[in-house]
C-alpha cells in the first residue's frame, strides 16, 4: 500500500507542474496592460514602470514564470496589490471558508446520491426508481446559480426561514449554530447537481453487481436481503463509485466560485471574482493554483480509498 501511495504521489508532480504553467499563462496572456489596470487613475508612466518592475512584468515570459514558481516553491506567493497583504495569507483564510462549504456539500451529495442510487437499484422500475430518476434528471439539468436564487427567494424572502447570504450574522451570532444556519442554502445548492450524478452512477453500478453470480449465491445461502445488499453488493459497487465522488469534489470546488458570489460566502471563489476584476494577477494565480492542487489531491485520496476497497487496483 505504501508503494502504491508513493507511486501516485510521484505521478501527481508533473500534473501540478502542468497546472502551474497553465495558471501562469492564462493570467499572463490576458489582453491589456496589467500595471495600468492595477493603478487605475494613478497610472502615470513612472508608476506603471514601477509596478512592472515590482511584478517582474518587464522580463521575458519564461523568466517571469521561473521567478514566480521559484517563489511559490519557497512558500512565497507574492503580495496582493489590491489588498496590500501577502497572497498566501489571504488565500489560506478564504480557502478555509471554501473548504467548509465544499466539505459539507460533498458530504451531502455523497450520502444522498449513494442512498438514492441504492434504493433506486433495489426497487428497479418501481415508483421509487422513477422518483429518483426524476430527481437525478432535475438535479443534473438545473443550473446551480438559478437554483441558488430560487432557494433564496423561497426560504429567505418569502418564508424568511433561512438567511439569504453571508457566513455569519452581521449582528451577533458567530457561533457554530449561526454558521450551520447560513450554510444550509449554499450547501444544498452545490450538492444537488453532484448528488444527481452520484445517484445515477451508483444505481448503474448496483444493478450490474446485483446480477453477479456471487450475489445470487449469497441469497441462496439464506442471507438476509439487507446483508446481501449492503455487505456484498454495495461494497463491490462502491469501488466504481469512489472515483466519481472524487471528480464531484472538483466540481464542488469549481462550483463554489459562482455559488459563493450568489450567497456572498467569503470563500476563495468570491475572492477570485474580485481579484480578476482588479487584475490582481498574483492573487488570482495563487487562488487558482491552490484550488487546482486541492482537486488533484482529492482525486489522489479517492484513488487510495478505491485501492483499499479493491486491492487488485494496486497491481
Amino acid at each position: 500500500m505504501s508503494a502504491y501511495i508513493l507511486k501516485r504521489l510521484i505521478a501527481v508532480v508533473p500534473v501540478l507542474f502542468g497546472l502551474s504553467v497553465i495558471v501562469f499563462l492564462v493570467m499572463a496572456l490576458i489582453p491589456g496592460d496589467t500595471a495600468t489596470a492595477i493603478l487605475g487613475a494613478y497610472a502615470t508612466p513612472e508608476n506603471v514602470a514601477r509596478i512592472n518592475r515590482d511584478l517582474g512584468l518587464d522580463k521575458p515570459l519564461v523568466q517571469q514564470y521561473l521567478i514566480w514558481i521559484g517563489n511559490v516553491l519557497q512558500g512565497d506567493f507574492g503580495r496582493s496589490y489590491s489588498l496590500n497583504r501577502p497572497v498566501l495569507d489571504e488565500v489560506v483564510e478564504r480557502f478555509q471558508a471554501t473548504l467548509i462549504l465544499a466539505g459539507v456539500s460533498l458530504l451531502l451529495c455523497s450520502v444522498i446520491g449513494l442512498l438514492a442510487g441504492i434504493v433506486s437499484a433495489v426497487r428497479q422500475f418501481g415508483w421509487v426508481d422513477r422518483l429518483v430518476t426524476l430527481f437525478v434528471l432535475a438535479g443534473i439539468s438545473m443550473p446551480s446559480f438559478w437554483l441558488g436564487l430560487l432557494l433564496i427567494y423561497l426560504f429567505a424572502v418569502q418564508w424568511r426561514i433561512l438567511p439569504p447570504s453571508g457566513m455569519y450574522a452581521v449582528y451577533g451570532g458567530g457561533d457554530l449554530k449561526d454558521l450551520l444556519f447560513h450554510l444550509v442554502l449554499p450547501a444544498i445548492t452545490l450538492a444537488v447537481v453532484a448528488a444527481g450524478v452520484v445517484a445515477r452512477l451508483t444505481r448503474a453500478a448496483m444493478l450490474e453487481v446485483l446480477r453477479q453470480d456471487y450475489v445470487r449465491t449469497a441469497r441462496a445461502k439464506g442471507l438476509t436481503e439487507g446483508r446481501v445488499i449492503y455487505a456484498h453488493a454495495f461494497r463491490a459497487a462502491l469501488v466504481s463509485v469512489i472515483p466519481i465522488i472524487g471528480i464531484q469534489a472538483g466540481f464542488v470546488l469549481g462550483g463554489a466560485v459562482y455559488i459563493e458570489t450568489v450567497f456572498q460566502w467569503p470563500g476563495i471563489g468570491a475572492m477570485l471574482v474580485k481579484a480578476i476584476s482588479t487584475r490582481d494577477i498574483l492573487l488570482v494565480q495563487g487562488g487558482v493554483l491552490v484550488v487546482a492542487a486541492s482537486y488533484v489531491l482529492f482525486n489522489l485520496a479517492a484513488d487510495v480509498v478505491q485501492s483499499m476497497l479493491d486491492p487488485r487496483i494496486r497491481t
